[in-house]
């Protein structure tokens, strides 16, 4: 992931006369809308759903039956990371497209996410995802928001085309991997050996995690690289708010070095393994930590899952018995 030096983005939106004017544009509703979205969604998205996606369409549906939920919710939309703000596109009484606004915290500054920008089978190529986006972007702008996120599949060209005709950039691809846990997952034939995280190799794992899971894109990472750091007092505050993390480290046999390290973090959403490795390790060392992983973490998930950089070591990942559900393009506009 290659992110380094790039010069900050600043784009002037023109949003068109149609964002602004058409009537089929109106804001999400809370108290109504939250059930239709979710369908909107899961029709749109199904094919490629992680456990963390299908866990948001669930809890979207739960959330719209519930009353007290919806009043809090009407009034908390702007100042919660929930996923209550956006715009939605409705053809007589059929919500027929959406585009969520996210709002995220970093550095003590508010981010917006453009999400869950979907357009019904039917109304798609008449411009209706363009409109919502443009929406968004202006409301954004009206909350005095610099920074907007969003995140489009690899194999859609035409809303990579889109977004970047609106000023977005492109600053890393990653793809999400998921895997069953086995008892039984086979043993990689080589000479790495997998130990237990030696507290000597910290600083080399932090190095390596802050280049593959770097700042740009901390803002959306909802875990601390302090929660795997050594010693008494982060094992002592792992326990009092009892999260079990565990650590292996991928060494080679004949000189002990380091080639990889592999955490993993019960943070309740799906990329809960989170590898790191240099750019000249040996791409058996990932290869063989994944699949003790597989084998160790059975008894606690069915399934596991992570997120990386895409192309750096798709071969060893897939090689550990893990499929690619999707690799997303993050895209940022500062305005």
């Amino acid at each position: 992931l290659k992110i380094n030096g790039y010069n900050i983005f600043m784009a002037s939106f023109t949003i068109s006369a149609r964002a602004e004017q058409h009537a089929n544009v109106r804001p999400l509703s809370i108290l109504r809308d939250l059930p239709a979205v979710a369908d909107l969604i899961e029709m749109c998205f199904s094919s490629t759903m992680d456990n963390d996606g299908k866990r948001y369409v669930q809890d979207m549906r739960r959330a719209g039956k519930d009353n007290s939920f919806l009043q809090w919710a009407n009034r908390a939309a702007e100042s919660t990371s929930l996923p209550l703000t956006g715009y939605v596109w409705e053809e007589n009484g059929r919500i027929v497209g959406n585009a969520s606004l996210v709002p995220f915290r970093n550095n003590h500054q508010r981010v917006y996410l453009i999400a869950n920008v979907a357009v019904h089978p039917e109304y798609r190529r008449k411009g209706i995802a363009r409109i919502l986006t443009e929406r968004a972007i202006k409301h954004a702008h009206e909350k005095k928001i610099k920074n907007i996120w969003l995140h489009v599949r690899e194999d859609n060209p035409a809303a990579i085309e889109l977004y970047t005709k609106l000023g977005f950039i492109e600053r890393a691809r990653r793809t999400s991997w998921q895997a069953s846990t086995d008892s039984n997952a086979p043993t990689l034939k080589t000479d790495i050996v997998i130990t237990n995280r030696n507290p000597r190799d910290w600083q080399t794992q932090l190095n390596w995690l802050s280049r593959l899971y770097p700042d740009l894109l901390s803002w959306h990472r909802n875990w601390s690289f302090n929660s795997l750091r050594p010693g008494l007092l982060n094992w002592l505050y792992l326990f009092l708010i009892d999260m079990s993390v565990r650590q292996w480290t991928a060494v080679k046999s004949d000189s002990n070095a380091m080639q990889a390290s592999l955490a993993w973090i019960p943070n309740g959403r799906g990329e809960s393994l989170y590898p790191a490795i240099s750019e000249r390790s040996d791409p058996d060392a990932l290869t063989a930590l994944l699949l003790r992983a597989r084998r160790d973490l059975h008894q606690h998930y069915p399934s596991i899952a992570l997120e990386f950089p895409s192309g750096e070591f798709d071969r060893a990942i897939h090689a550990a018995g893990f499929k690619s559900l999707r690799t997303l393009i993050w895209m940022q506009a500062t305005l």
